[in-house]
C-alpha cells in the first residue's frame, strides 16, 4: 500500500473520463490498496482513482469512521425533491469550499474486488460524496456545478494560488 500525491485542478487527468475496470487483478488490487491508505486521513471524505493519476473507474469514502470503496460505480438513485447547497471542497481544488447544490440522498451501484455487486447509498455528507466521486470518474469537478458567478470567483482564486 501506499499514500499517493493528489493531481490538482489543471492536471488533465483530473478531466478525462475514467475507463471501466474490467479484469480484477493485481494493478486493481493495490490501486484499491493506495485508494483506502490515501483517503484515510483527517478532512478527507472521498477519493477517485484518477485524483492519483490512475484512468480507472475506481473510487474510496472515509465518512464517518467507516471507510470503503467501490468499482465500476453508477448513481441509480438520487432524491428528487430533497436538496442540499451546502460547501463543497475537492482535494484536487486544495484550500477552496463553495456552495454546491447536490441531492440529499445518492445511491451508487458497483462491484468489489470479487466482482460481487455492491450498493453503497447514503444521505447528506454520504450522498454529497458519492455524487462528487462519480463527478470526478466522468472527468468533472465541483466547480462545474457552480453557479456562474461563484464558479467565476472560485476560478479566479485557482488563478490567484498559482
Amino acid at each position: 500500500m501506499a499514500m499517493r500525491e493528489i493531481r490538482t485542478v489543471g492536471d488533465p487527468v483530473l478531466r478525462t473520463p475514467c475507463e471501466p475496470i474490467t479484469t480484477i487483478d493485481d494493478r486493481v488490487r493495490g490501486l484499491v490498496e493506495d485508494l483506502l491508505e490515501t483517503v484515510d486521513h483527517d478532512g478527507r471524505a472521498g477519493l477517485a482513482a484518477n485524483q492519483i493519476g490512475v484512468g480507472l473507474r475506481a473510487f474510496s469514502w472515509n465518512i464517518d469512521d467507516e471507510i470503503g470503496y467501490v468499482l465500476n460505480p453508477v448513481i441509480v438513485e438520487l432524491s428528487e425533491d430533497e436538496y442540499q447547497d451546502g460547501d463543497e471542497g475537492c482535494l484536487s481544488v486544495p484550500g477552496l469550499w463553495y456552495p454546491t447544490k447536490r441531492a440529499w440522498y445518492a445511491r451508487v451501484v458497483g462491484t468489489d474486488l470479487d466482482g460481487k455487486e455492491v450498493a453503497v447509498e447514503g444521505t447528506e455528507l454520504m450522498a454529497r460524496c458519492l455524487q462528487h466521486e462519480v463527478d470526478h470518474l466522468d472527468g468533472m469537478l465541483y466547480l462545474d456545478r457552480l453557479e456562474r458567478s461563484v464558479r467565476k470567483k472560485a476560478m479566479r482564486a485557482i488563478r490567484d494560488q498559482l
